[in-house]
């Protein structure tokens, strides 16, 4: 018998076991519903792909969604690549992207056309407030799942509790960059496991050598394409070069991403910053993640870019630098976590992540969507629903927009 200290491993089936129009299924559902911001995308993902499909472990989970918070570019579409990946190869990742990207980026073009002009939803919606409840739903549950996996001692939940205090006193992606970073630091150093967690190995399907040829490719554009639209003098080249080098340099997802294209397409005249601001309040109100605005932004552009082609060619650059990146971080972070002292490093980050995404369900998540008991009622009912039902949480998010349309339409 092993000694309780060593390293247990579990088999895995091999990552295409799936397929790409199962996986572009289970995200295009999601991509129409997720509304909250990354780290309820990452609620949604967690509900799911490991509690309901079991695609993979929680574990494997936790530490997917640790090494999308230390790589630029954002977190919750990596973490959705990088589970399309293993399920079904890269077909699969590319229908991860295409499913959760595309409702959201379609439903700006169409803003950018004026399509939606009066014909959508407000912002303040009862819709929409129902949608934001049920975001308050998943990330509650997700906060509970993970916290019970992530936090069995004091030492691991006072690792939470002062991530949670940190990221809440000092906003910013920083602050969450620090609270992980303190996390690993504290497990390596003083948490001790007399029987180390199962790590289910999952091959990716992206081998080492294959790593280093795309994290080549990441920084060979990072540096020739500014060259390349310097020496064409083209537009097109010059708004690649400029939402690609956003994309690839930017940590703290959408919000942070945002001032850099403001920056590239303000004062270059391609974009009028009225035009930004309104593109920008329109994102606020769809699902999915916020660098779909990249596609409102192309297609407002002037020719040869604007309209679907502009949207789609803008949409590519700005995520491209995310699919290079984490595709070729997993052979080397799949090894990685293997390692004791690496995974005693994990246990500290792992509760660090259940005390940012505790943080984040009071702040902006709650802050924002329960204004009053009815809305208080209507999120405990759809938690029970996801957490004592197992009802889908694809149920449960339209469970949460009827009600909020109900709700609003009382009264009182």
């Amino acid at each position: 018998m092993a000694p309780p200290s060593a390293l247990e491993t579990a088999p895995e089936p091999p990552p295409g076991r799936g397929s790409a129009l199962e996986v572009l299924v289970a995200f295009a559902r999601l991509g129409l519903v997720s509304f909250g911001g990354p780290v309820a995308h990452l609620g949604y993902f967690r509900a799911e792909f490991v509690e309901r499909r079991r695609w993979l472990d929680d574990k494997s989970y936790s530490d997917l969604v640790a090494l999308c918070q230390f790589l630029p570019g954002p977190a919750s579409s990596q973490v959705g690549i990088a589970l399309g990946l293993g399920r079904a190869g890269w077909s699969g990742a590319l229908a991860a992207w295409l499913g959760f990207t595309l409702p959201s980026a379609i439903a700006l073009v169409l803003f950018a056309f004026g399509v939606a002009d009066g014909g959508g939803l407000p912002v303040e919606s009862g819709v929409i407030q129902g949608l934001k409840v049920a975001a308050v739903a998943v990330v509650a549950q997700a906060v509970r799942g993970m916290s019970a996996s992530f936090c069995p001692d004091r030492l691991r939940g006072g690792v939470a509790v002062v991530a949670a205090l940190l990221v809440l006193a000092f906003h910013g992606v920083w602050s969450q960059i620090a609270a992980v970073g303190l996390g690993g630091l504290v497990g390596w150093q003083f948490l001790a496991l007399d029987r180390l967690p199962v790590v289910q190995h999952r091959d990716y399907g992206v081998s080492r050598r294959a790593g280093v040829m795309l994290l080549g490719v990441f920084f060979a554009l990072l540096a020739m394409l500014p060259a390349v639209a310097t020496m064409t003098a083209s537009l097109s080249a010059a708004a690649v070069s400029a939402f690609y080098r956003a994309g690839a340099l930017v940590f703290g997802g959408g919000h942070v991403v945002l001032p850099l294209l403001q920056a590239s397409v303000v004062p270059t005249g391609w974009v009028g910053n009225d035009i930004f601001l309104a593109g920008y309040g329109a994102a606020q109100a769809v699902p999915g993640p916020l660098f779909s605005f990249a596609a409102f932004l192309g297609a407002v552009m002037p020719a040869p870019l604007g309209g679907w082609s502009g949207a789609l060619l803008m949409l590519a650059a700005l995520f491209l630098p995310a699919f290079l990146l984490v595709a070729g971080a997993l052979p080397y972070w799949e090894s990685l976590r293997q390692r004791v002292s690496v995974q005693r490093a994990m246990g500290g980050v792992n509760a660090a992540v259940v005390g940012i995404l505790g943080a984040a369900l009071y702040d902006p998540i709650w802050t924002s969507a329960i204004h009053g008991k009815s809305d208080a009622v209507l999120a405990l009912a759809a938690y029970g629903l996801l957490v004592f039902g197992r009802v889908s949480p694809f149920v449960v998010v339209v469970v949460a927009a009827t009600g909020g349309y109900a709700l609003s339409a009382m009264p009182f």
